[in-house]
């Protein structure tokens, strides 16, 4: 592989790696925040949800800003966003400030989590577009995992855990604003933008093969889609579907239930503090390892098989948790933990490894910003209600029923990857323009 493509693929991650650890951190300050802000299962609610909400927001407003400025200086807005929610994050003395800084933070997740594998995607040859978009997703899990060990680590520090736990996020904020300077800009915005020289020199520097044939079809498709820079058109409608529906269900697989309440769910179910933290690690190890398993297959089996597997295997571990809250005497406390374990490794293998690249892939090149933008709105703004709603919901219905509410929506989940959604593999983004958009 290219070394400058490898490069600029996995400095455009950080900003998913980014996106991972701060939207994990807050698992590991509930606790302490709980306390040092009194807060109740309302407000605490709010408190985990507001970057929640801050991700709506930045991933609907990246897509014209990336497609007028280019998706590198997004990419450098959010490293700096990023910088400041944490240091602001850490200083927060009143509860006001903490949700400020806690959203800004969120604005930059939701851009990240458009611009990073869409600029990752309009660099890559189709042969590895699916594993090098991957590439975000793995940054994803590798916050997450070093947000819950840096938890462990910091719990212990004192009353102020909590403010170390959010600051230390700037150290690689820092590192991925600064190391933008020195990576190219996308070759689809460029040649868009009427600079075909610059993008032919790019794609001569990531190591394209015909480059010529390359530009010519990405000038084709730009052309073939003039004055209509629209996203909700009709002959759009089959993969705004697809984008929507799969944003949906990702995130009523009730993934990040997990990601931002695994050490309350892991106490209840009768863990220690210092043992929940650890069972969280647990979590990000295995969401880690699912990750690389898939990565290695999703150009090879394709997108769809692994998101079927995903689905029975979800639907499996969600009702096995479920019968814990039922009747602990049909699971056991580590049983329990085991199927929370399954299920994160299961999720990481189909939704988690597929979702950001088929977003990246599904949508023409004219409205793919605008593509990505709608489908992490959908996504983010699903995960917000459920990060607000989850610490009320757990009080009044129990874990039971909240667990087997997920476990049964993955079964339409796998119907329609089945009957609905369309296979994208080794595909050029031309190509699936004509196959995907026209044809459906």
């Amino acid at each position: 592989m290219n070394k400058n493509l490898l490069f600029a693929t996995v400095v455009s991650a950080l900003g998913s790696f980014l996106f991972g650890f701060d939207t994990a951190v807050i698992s590991g300050t509930t606790k302490f925040i709980t306390q040092y802000f009194s807060l109740t299962d309302a407000t605490l609610g709010i408190t985990v949800s507001m970057a929640l909400w801050g991700t709506v927001v930045g991933s609907i407003i990246v897509g014209k800003p990336g497609d007028i400025y280019g998706r590198r200086a997004m990419l450098l807005t959010t490293g700096a966003a990023y910088f400041v929610s944490a240091i602001g994050s850490a200083l927060a003395t009143g509860w006001y400030t903490l949700l400020v800084f806690r959203f800004l933070g969120g604005i930059a997740i939701g851009a990240a989590s458009v611009m990073a594998p869409m600029y990752i995607a309009e660099l890559a040859p189709g042969r590895l577009r699916g594993r090098l978009v991957a590439v975000s997703q793995f940054n994803i899990v590798i916050g997450i995992l070093v947000a819950f060990f840096s938890n462990y680590l910091l719990v212990g520090i004192g009353p102020a855990n909590w403010r170390w736990m959010f600051g230390v996020m700037a150290i690689p904020a820092a590192a991925f604003f600064g190391l933008l300077f020195v990576v190219p800009e996308s070759p689809r915005w460029l040649v868009k933008m009427g600079r075909e020289k610059v993008a032919r020199g790019v794609l001569e520097k990531v190591g394209a093969e015909n480059i010529d044939s390359e530009l010519d079809d990405i000038t084709r498709s730009l052309q073939s889609e003039e004055g209509s820079t629209r996203l909700f058109q009709k002959k759009y409608s089959f993969v705004i579907w697809c984008a929507v529906l799969l944003a949906f269900f990702a995130q009523m697989s009730g993934i990040n239930v997990i990601m931002y309440y695994a050490p309350m769910i892991f106490e209840k179910a009768g863990a220690s503090t210092s043992n929940a933290m650890l069972q969280a690690i647990a979590v990000g190890v295995t969401n880690l390892i699912f990750t690389i398993i898939a990565m290695f297959l999703i150009d090879k089996l394709g997108r769809r098989p692994l998101l079927m597997i995903g689905a029975v295997g979800m639907f499996l571990s969600l009702a096995g948790a479920a019968l814990h809250y039922y009747d602990g005497r049909l699971v056991s406390d580590p049983a329990m933990v085991g199927c929370v374990i399954g299920f994160v490794a299961f999720f990481a293998f189909s939704q988690g490894a597929v979702i950001w690249v088929f977003l990246s892939e599904i949508f023409p090149n004219r409205i793919r910003s605008k593509g990505q933008a709608l489908g992490s709105f959908v996504d983010w703004i699903v995960n917000a209600v459920i990060g607000l709603a989850f610490p009320i919901a757990l009080s009044s219905f129990g874990g039971g029923d909240v667990f087997m509410f997920f476990a049964v929506l993955m079964i339409p989940f796998f119907f329609f990857v089945l009957k609905v959604m369309p296979e994208t593999k080794g595909k050029s983004l031309e190509e699936l323009e004509k196959v995907v958009v026209f044809e459906k």
